[in-house]
């Protein structure tokens, strides 16, 4: 089990944060070989390797990539592993703005890719400006300019696809998709296929991700599994646990001592996670 007392956790100021970004730094002190379990977050992640040495490894079922990586969503049963010390810059992107971000995040989900075949040679020289910057400020500073220039050059989705977005997130996953499509004035059928092609996931199972989120947040939190299944929407208790399976490879036990949620309230504040 990894013990998070060898994390520190860096965040930038406010003045510093980006609509539907965010973003922070993690020192890892690893004494041994670790390996754990990444727990599924609504988001496009661009993990920014600024170690020395050989850093994290991310494993999927089919796929293994190490040092800057970028995660689609719903990369499933996803791992990492390493050892010693290293450190880390973490972007969290809504999928709307990744669409704009990374130009390619459709064809991201389900997967984990090294950071230099979706950026090519601006993912080395980010890496160097990163590492060469002499505080975490400065580095959050960097990448958030990084990432306005990006935002200002690629195509924005859809109002109407950032709308129902915004609407599934700020609902923790339920809301209906009929209701969605006649507050944006889209047929049911329309807004699917934009949505999709847009995000690179339906509607449904974006829906699907959020309402996950929500309840594995809860679980960290110390809550029974059956309160937590009632309270994020589900039928029951075995369909919390199928939908655990689903998204991350856990039970809903598994998901409760998960290492990688064991911090999030300290570097992704609640207000931050919607």
């Amino acid at each position: 089990m990894l013990n998070w007392e060898w994390v520190d956790v860096a965040v930038p100021r406010p003045s510093a944060r980006l609509p539907g970004i965010g973003m922070a730094g993690f020192r890892q002190r690893l004494p041994a070989h670790v390996d754990i379990a990444m727990v599924a977050h609504p988001s496009v992640t661009l993990l920014v390797d600024l170690s020395d040495g050989d850093g994290l490894a991310y494993d999927t079922r089919d796929r293994r990539a190490s040092g800057s990586v970028v995660v689609g969503l719903l990369p499933g049963d996803l791992r990492a592993s390493g050892r010693g010390v290293g450190e880390c810059l973490q972007i969290r992107l809504e999928p709307a703005v990744a669409a704009a971000v990374l130009g390619a995040s459709t064809e991201l989900s389900g997967t984990v890719v090294a950071l230099d075949e979706v950026w090519g040679r601006d993912a080395g020289r980010t890496e160097d400006r990163l590492r060469a910057a002499a505080s975490w400020d400065e580095r959050f500073a960097i990448a958030a300019d990084l990432l306005r220039r990006r935002l200002g050059a690629g195509a924005p989705v859809d109002p109407e696809v950032a709308h129902t977005w915004r609407r599934t997130l700020t609902s923790r996953g339920r809301v209906r998709i009929e209701g969605l499509a006649d507050e944006v004035g889209w047929s049911r059928k329309r807004l699917w296929s934009r949505f999709r092609s847009q995000l690179g996931i339906s509607p449904k199972r974006a829906a699907g991700l959020v309402r996950f989120d929500h309840a594995a947040h809860l679980l960290a939190a110390g809550r029974a599994a059956a309160g937590v299944a009632a309270e994020s929407g589900y039928v029951d208790q075995s369909h919390l646990h199928r939908e655990a399976k689903a998204f991350a490879g856990l039970t809903p036990a598994a998901v409760a001592v998960a290492p990688w949620l064991a911090i999030d309230d300290v570097a992704w504040p609640a207000a931050d996670r919607r």
